[in-house]
C-alpha cells in the first residue's frame, strides 16, 4: 500500500478565510463602472442587478469570485460595464455593508438604492393578519 506524500487533501486546498477581517481600501467607481444591487441569482455565474442609473442588467460572476466571495440577493456590487452589450456587465467588486454604508455617506450611491436589502421582489407594503382557532380543528 503505498504511502501519502501530499500535504493534505480537498480541506486544504479550501484553505482559510482570513483575508475578511482585513481593512481594505474603499474602491470608487471609474469610467464604465456602474454600483449595482444585486435583484436574483440567476444561476451559472450569473445575477440580474439593477444599476444606480436605472438599468437592470444582466451580470457575469467572473472567474476569480465564483468560489470565494459569496454573492447574495441585495448585495451591492460595482459592475464593469460593455462596450459592446449595453445589457450585459460583469461583476468587479462586492462591497461589504460597512463598506456601502460609507459610499451612502460620501455621496456616491442615490437615496433609491437600498443597502442589503434583501426583500426587494416583494413590494408589498400591506400587513396581512391571520387568525386560527384551534377548537374549529
Amino acid at each position: 500500500m503505498p504511502k501519502n506524500k501530499g500535504k493534505g487533501g480537498k480541506n486544504r486546498k479550501r484553505g482559510k478565510n482570513e483575508n475578511e477581517s482585513e481593512k481594505r481600501e474603499l474602491v470608487f467607481k471609474e469610467d464604465g463602472q456602474e454600483y449595482a444591487t444585486v435583484t436574483k441569482m440567476v444561476g451559472n455565474g450569473w445575477v440580474e442587478a439593477q444599476g444606480a442609473d436605472g438599468e437592470k442588467r444582466s451580470a457575469h460572476i467572473r472567474g476569480a469570485f465564483r468560489k470565494k466571495v459569496w454573492i447574495a440577493q441585495g448585495d451591492l456590487i460595482l459592475l464593469g460595464l460593455r462596450d459592446y452589450q449595453d445589457s450585459k456587465a460583469d461583476v468587479i467588486l462586492k462591497y461589504t455593508p460597512d463598506e456601502a454604508r460609507m459610499l451612502k455617506s460620501y455621496g456616491e450611491l442615490p437615496d433609491h438604492i437600498k443597502i442589503n436589502d434583501t426583500q426587494i421582489m416583494e413590494d408589498s407594503d400591506e400587513e396581512v393578519n391571520v387568525e386560527f382557532d384551534i377548537d374549529e380543528i
